[in-house]
């Protein structure tokens, strides 16, 4: 813990210097295939400092973790021994067969979920190379569902500014699980009225 507790304090630090926005580019892209450190808490200290950029903020966060995610997509197809050394910091390797019936039921929706909510997208990325997940339904799930996480902060910040900081750091998970079940609600309620 102590190790994660110095992680995170250097990241945040990155704000605090002129190379906070490369910083945040560099740590989405390296959490979404091995950093433990995810993104957010730099994007938060980021945005809160300048609101105005907050968008902009997101925007850098979400094309450095989609890049991220190709990245760890390409592990798992092609680097197998690297990356389930990675992967399995994460996971107990008996939970990768979840993972298997998880890609081979839901697809998409495993990528998004993964993508918005707080469990470790890399586990994801890497296992949808291995599985040999179709690449563009990985592509677009992973640019919905980071966009859709970073932007959500980035809005947040934008109309409420600091007085919002300890509430998203106070309910970030509820959030995003309240948020994803809203999401998954949507398609099945649309899918059911065009029916």
């Amino acid at each position: 813990m102590r190790i994660l507790k110095r992680l995170y304090e250097w990241v945040l630090h990155w704000a605090n210097t002129p190379y906070g926005t490369p910083a945040l580019f560099l740590l989405a892209f390296a959490e979404s295939s091995f950093f433990p450190i995810p993104p957010d808490v730099l994007l938060i200290a980021l945005s809160l400092s300048i609101p105005k950029k907050a968008f902009r903020y997101a925007s850098v966060c979400t094309i450095g973790s989609v890049l991220g995610g190709m990245f760890g997509y390409l592990l798992g197809w092609q680097f197998w021994e690297l990356a389930k050394g990675i992967l399995f910091n994460y996971i107990d390797p008996a939970g990768f067969e979840d993972i298997r019936t998880y890609f081979i039921k839901y697809e998409a929706w495993a990528v998004s979920i993964a993508g918005f909510t707080p469990i470790p997208y890399k586990v994801f990325t890497i296992a949808a190379g291995f599985f040999r997940v179709d690449f563009l339904v990985f592509l677009i799930a992973s640019a919905l569902s980071r966009g859709a996480r970073f932007f959500l902060v980035a809005l947040l910040i934008y109309h409420f500014g600091s007085s919002i900081r300890a509430f998203i750091d106070k309910y970030f998970n509820i959030l995003t699980y309240a948020f994803t079940f809203l999401l998954i609600g949507g398609f099945f309620l649309i899918r059911y009225v065009l029916k």
